[in-house]
């Protein structure tokens, strides 16, 4: 009779262990209900790097390519400083199913006018999207055209990073001595480069944390083109991805860029989170509103002001002030799906109207 209720509770905890899994809430299940604990997640995190490849008055040509592109708030809006705790917490309440935050008083979530004013990039236009993984022997022949290395320089690179990838040291080793003064193809290699750079450091910081995948570099093909892109919402969705990722109990690492969820967190809970900079103008994307900083509570401490949050604690509209400099992107209304590459994941921003000003 024991052995029957030992057989019966091993399997009903199965049966909710599966349903718990199918849910997407791994993480939190195993935390809160078995008692199981997870330490912060590793963060990757380019913000000091950014600064160690900077255009300078020497290189205004590869800086007007750049901001052609609409990626140019980029070289200066990112964090240099990323909370563990307060990152980790957040992501264990996300539910990949509705790509939204489940919070004590329902759901929010990252929409693309968070991006649009947090970031300053384009939220509309053409999506980026790849019929398929790129091979190793396609990336070096794309270092050896679209960069001018060697054969060797490229096979090597890639060797190194085993992957289709090649370091972020090594492109600024490479290319951030290029000058208005060196050749014209030398000027296009350098500026292809540092946009790769850029997106590697930010919109598509990967869980290497040294390295960008190659594939990103067919994007900058037609540097005359490279404007035409929807940035944001590409942005957006690898940052989906990655919080989707994320919800894996084995997984101890958060990719994507760090600075949009740390800023929206900033914007959207401000007296619990946040420490604004009192000389930005709303002209700057709003990431630049902030100085953050390692906030010294723990993550269990981060985790029950969480569950104790109300809907008056939350700044549903953060950015009445910002419309004047930066208006409402009517694009932000889209629900469907979003792309980045092999990436699409789900849009729902009438799941969270109360963002947008309706309850």
């Amino acid at each position: 009779m024991i052995g029957m209720r030992l057989r019966r509770s091993s399997r009903v905890f199965l049966e909710d262990l599966s349903m718990d899994l199918y849910c997407g809430v791994f993480t939190t299940m195993l935390q809160r209900r078995y008692g199981w604990e997870r330490a912060p997640l590793k963060l990757v995190n380019h913000g000091v790097k950014l600064q160690l490849w900077e255009l300078d008055v020497e290189r205004s040509r590869i800086y007007e390519t750049v901001h052609r592109s609409g990626l140019a708030p980029l070289t200066s809006c990112s964090h240099r400083v990323a909370s563990r705790p307060m990152l980790s917490a957040f992501c264990e309440q996300w539910q990949p199913e509705t790509t939204t935050f489940h919070l004590p008083f329902g759901e929010m979530t990252i929409t693309l006018d968070d991006v649009a004013s947090i970031l300053h990039i384009p939220v509309t236009g053409s999506m980026i999207s790849f019929s398929q993984p790129l091979r190793v022997d396609d990336a070096n022949a794309s270092l050896v055209e679209l960069l001018g290395t060697t054969d060797v320089e490229a096979s090597r690179e890639t060797e190194q990073c085993r992957s289709p990838s090649v370091r972020l040291l090594w492109l600024r080793d490479h290319f951030s001595t290029i000058t208005d003064v060196s050749s014209d193809d030398d000027i296009e290699f350098a500026t292809r480069a540092f946009l790769l750079h850029l997106v590697g450091c930010t919109l598509f910081a990967d869980k290497s944390a040294t390295s960008v995948a190659v594939v990103y570099l067919e994007l900058f093909r037609d540097l005359s083109m490279v404007g035409s892109y929807a940035w944001g919402a590409a942005c957006l969705a690898y940052l989906y991805r990655q919080l989707t990722t994320e919800t894996r109990f084995e997984v101890r690492q958060l990719g994507g860029y760090l600075t949009l969820l740390q800023a929206w967190i900033y914007e959207h809970f401000l007296e619990m989170f946040s420490s604004p900079d009192l000389s930005y103008t709303e002209s700057r994307p709003r990431a630049l509103r902030w100085r953050p900083h390692m906030i010294p509570d723990s993550l269990q401490s981060v985790r029950e002001r969480l569950d104790r949050l109300q809907i008056s604690d939350v700044c549903w509209e953060p950015y009445v002030d910002h419309r004047a400099e930066h208006p409402f992107p009517d694009i932000a209304w889209y629900s469907g799906c979003i792309k980045c590459g092999l990436v699409v994941e789900p849009y729902h921003p009438e799941r969270v109207l109360r963002q947008f000003g309706y309850i």
